[in-house]
């Protein structure tokens, strides 16, 4: 957790890697995922670089690759996830698993080109069989074949007698199949194109046909046309070539039609051997590919991984060695100069790793756990924190499920999300839980940490607010006496008769007994100004809480300026940024926090307005009305507003008239040591880290070479100052938005319990009957609850909770300008 506050100090080291151990040793790097390889090679393009041959052959490879993966899909299979940690083959074995992948891939093209081919055979063979079945069963042949005509009557013989004028003339046949959906166009096609002059006959088969392509079963038609006339012959074959029809030789005897149908019968039996003795090949050939083609994944990604972070490096004038630059933590210094040790051991040569000085701004480094990710997600969402600036996770573990579950108090909906989020986490080691690929399950699951406390801030809050599904619950006698008050006030009949709503004064002795022990009396849900008791509460409890979450972000910048070295941001930015804050609202807090503690029972009637007296704090005034909470307040008010105003200047002026002065001495100190350093220059070593003000701020580049421009920090140092002040108001009437949030909750509460649940145990008295109507208007109030409560307003307050440590909390001190660090690992390639 050392490293959540703050991130790791992280340093860029120099690499020296033997040219025969290079590749081992990125690939150790891989492995352990500690550093992050800066591209040394970034003008030179990337079809130049040294090992680019090696990577066009490893994206070759996958393309093989996808190729067998796809195959493996295809036949409805799945692809195993390799077992145990796998590292990255020698350059050697590449060319290995190439020969293999590519023998493989070729055994694969042929086995399904075979099997392709002899589907297409055997559909063939089965459609002409069909055909004949056809014929043979219907009796087609010369002496019942003739032509439909328009002749006068319908008694008129349909062919001709021998001596006729058409003696010359013979029928033939057109025989084949057509897919089901075209037949009828097929058929009516034609009809009008031959005029009718044939005999067309089609049946459906009874049997459905598997498509040599896509495998699936299709309906099929049959068909036998019988015509006479070339002419005729012509436009039905150009027709059925249109539709893609199968056509097949069809013979005039039956006999020889028997025998064509016995034989194809044959032949359909023989194809069907050698169709399953090829598919059984290619199950074979199938579970070579799935034992080998996951291990082969892995080890070609990690190489082609490697192979890129080496184009990162430099090559040394000598050619032995190659130079690589990493960003690394310095904790896990030792470690990786352990692996290189090793990883170069049998190359002869070991190894070096140094330090370099740097002054550009290190990435940002924070471990997280499964806990503090989520958490963390939220901070790094609004921008990565610069490089060991503090960080707000460790704070937003509590204010964000706190902020949140005041604007989602109830005991009963808490309950509800404590329990689905502790789902998650008991489940969380579950293969089909993490494996989920549904995006909203995702999301729900990573921030299931995260919901947890959400759930359980929100019972307590709402055992604070006496809320559970909208009903008060009595845990503890009520600091309220109803007794007390009918005995000593004489409520007669006639005066209960005239006055429906009764009044409890606890100015009366024993009415009020005191105050309730934990959270809101429940005698407050039976009154009527039980709403306006609430919004008086919750809008003071989110001043209160604003306040205090806005201070405590000034006061983490303190840790900020002390960490960088700006030592002067203390006196000329943060003290006056408090007292401003402070003087202003954190009066406004202390006046509530007084009168709560100041103001008794007895005069309540005549308590003065914080409201009116806030007011004429910033105008100089005061009311004859409105009396004083505490003798000298238009003094001590009149003195804050004076010294709020005061410190508007010192904000303004105060960081550039120091930074300008620093930098005149800075210069006026050079210039009187720029003999010596002319001599002694070339043997000082540069600085590492950064020397100026703005350096440890977190500014990239050369400071001592930039020009100092007031103008321009003038120009910054009035936008913050206009910010923070603007921002101190606008700030403080955004946490209202827990107040009304809150209030928004309750009410949806208690309108659904009103409208649905309620009216629903007034339906009927007698149980049989309760029973039935319960059980839909329950589930109505369940869904409903779960729809709009839970899901619709957790979502709205979640929003706004992190709107609240974004724009309200972060900005008092969190910059969010840098950026994070990729370690190079294989970690991703592995999942």
């Amino acid at each position: 957790m050392g490293s959540m506050f703050r991130s790791e100090e992280v340093a860029l080291v120099q690499l020296f890697l033997p040219t025969g151990a290079a590749y081992t040793c990125v690939s150790q790097l891989g492995e352990l995922g500690l550093v992050e390889f800066r591209d040394l090679n970034a003008s030179v393009s990337a079809f130049q670089r040294r090992f680019v041959v090696d990577v066009r052959r490893c994206e070759e490879l996958g393309k093989t690759f996808t190729f067998l993966q796809e195959e493996v899909r295809r036949a409805g299979l799945a692809l195993a996830p390799p077992e145990g940690l796998l590292p990255a083959p020698p350059p050697r074995d590449l060319l290995r698993i190439q020969e293999e992948t590519d023998r493989l891939a070729q055994e694969l093209r042929d086995v399904r080109g075979n099997q392709q081919a002899l589907r297409t055979q055997l559909h063939e063979l089965q459609l002409h069989a069909a055909v004949l079945g056809q014929g043979q069963g219907q009796g087609h042949g010369p002496p019942v074949a003739s032509s439909y005509t328009d002749g006068p009557s319908e008694r008129t013989p349909l062919l001709q007698s021998p001596g006729g004028p058409h003696q010359d003339l013979r029928v033939n046949f057109v025989a084949g199949a057509v897919e089901l959906h075209k037949a009828a166009a097929l058929e009516r096609l034609l009809w009008r194109a031959c005029r009718g002059f044939l005999i067309a006959s089609f049946r459906e088969m009874e049997q459905q046909l598997e498509d040599p392509v896509t495998g699936e079963p299709a309906p099929w038609m049959t068909f036998v046309i019988s015509y006479w006339g070339e002419q005729i012959g012509q436009k039905i074959r150009k027709i059925t070539d249109c539709f893609h029809c199968h056509v097949f030789p069809f013979a005039e005897q039956e006999e020889a039609r028997r025998g064509a149908l016995q034989q194809l019968q044959q032949q359909s039996q023989l194809w069907s051997q050698v169709l399953g003795e090829t598919e059984r090949f290619l199950s074979q050939v199938l579970g070579r590919v799935q034992r080998l083609l996951p291990p082969w994944q892995v080890q070609v990604r990690k190489m082609k991984a490697v192979y890129l972070a080496l184009n990162q490096c430099s090559v040394s004038a000598t050619h032995k060695c190659l130079i690589a630059e990493a960003w690394c933590a310095t904790r896990d210094l030792p470690t990786l100069q352990q692996a290189l040790q090793d990883s170069s051991s049998e190359a002869g040569v070991s190894a070096v790793v140094h330090r370099i000085p740097c002054r550009d701004m290190p990435p940002t480094l924070i471990r997280t756990t499964r806990f503090t990710a989520s958490f963390q997600g939220i901070v790094d969402a609004y921008g990565v924190g610069r490089y060991q600036e503090v960080n707000p996770a460790p704070y937003t573990i509590i204010t964000f499920p706190f902020l949140f579950a005041v604007m989602f108090g109830d005991v009963g909906h808490g309950l509800l999300m404590f329990l689905f989020a502790l789902a998650m986490v008991l489940a969380e080691d579950r293969p089909s839980v993490k494996k989920a690929q549904n995006e909203i399950w995702q999301t729900f699951f990573g921030g299931r940490y995260l919901l947890l406390l959400m759930g359980l801030f929100s019972v307590y809050t709402g055992f604070i607010y006496n809320e559970c599904f909208s009903r008060a619950t009595v845990i503890f006698p009520s600091g309220w006496s109803v007794a007390a008050m009918a005995n000593q006030s004489g409520w007669s009949d006639a005066f209960l008769a005239e006055h429906p709503l009764l009044t409890l004064d606890p100015n009366v002795t024993g009415v009020f007994l005191g105050p309730y022990p934990f959270g809101i009396d429940p005698v407050w849900s039976l009154a009527v100004n039980h709403l306006s008791f609430l919004n008086s509460f919750k809008m003071k409890m989110s001043v209160i809480l604003g306040v205090t979450h806005m201070a405590f972000g000034v006061v983490l910048g303190i840790f900020n300026h002390v960490h960088f070295g700006q030592l002067h941001r203390l006196p000329l930015e943060t003290l006056p940024e408090l007292v401003f804050l402070l003087g202003l609202f954190g009066y406004l807090v202390f006046l509530v926090v007084y009168k709560w503690l100041r103001v008794s029972a007895a005069s309540a009637a005549s308590a003065p307005s914080i409201l009116i007296h806030f007011i004429n704090m910033f105008l100089f005034s005061r009311s004859p009305t409105n009396r004083p909470l505490f003798p000298g307040q238009e003094v001590v008010q009149s003195t804050l507003v004076v010294l709020a105003l005061a410190m508007v200047p010192i904000l303004l002026l105060g960081t550039p008239l120091f930074l300008s002065r620093q930098h005149r001495r800075h210069r006026r100190r050079r210039a009187d040591q720029q003999p010596d350093e002319t001599k002694t220059g070339l043997l000082d070593s540069p600085d590492a880290g950064w020397g100026s003000d703005e350096e440890k701020a977190g500014c990239p580049g050369d400071q001592e070479k930039a020009e100092f421009v007031l103008s321009d920090v003038l120009m910054h140092q009035a936008i913050h100052t206009i910010e923070f002040c603007l921002g101190c108001i606008s700030n403080t009437a955004s946490y209202l938005r827990l107040w009304a949030l809150s209030l928004a909750h309750a009410q949806l509460s208690e309108v659904l319990w009103a409208m649905v649940l309620n009216n629903g145990l007034r339906m009927s008295r007698e149980i049989g009957v309760a029973a039935v109507v319960l059980v839909p208007i329950f589930a109505a109030f369940a869904v409903l609850t779960v729809a709009i409560l839970l899901v619709m307003e957790g979502l709205s307050a979640f929003l706004h909770a992190l709107r609240l440590h974004w724009v309200e909390f972060q900005n008092k001190f969190y910059s969010g300008t840098g950026y994070k660090l990729s370690p190079f690992t294989f970690n991703v390639e592995d999942e």
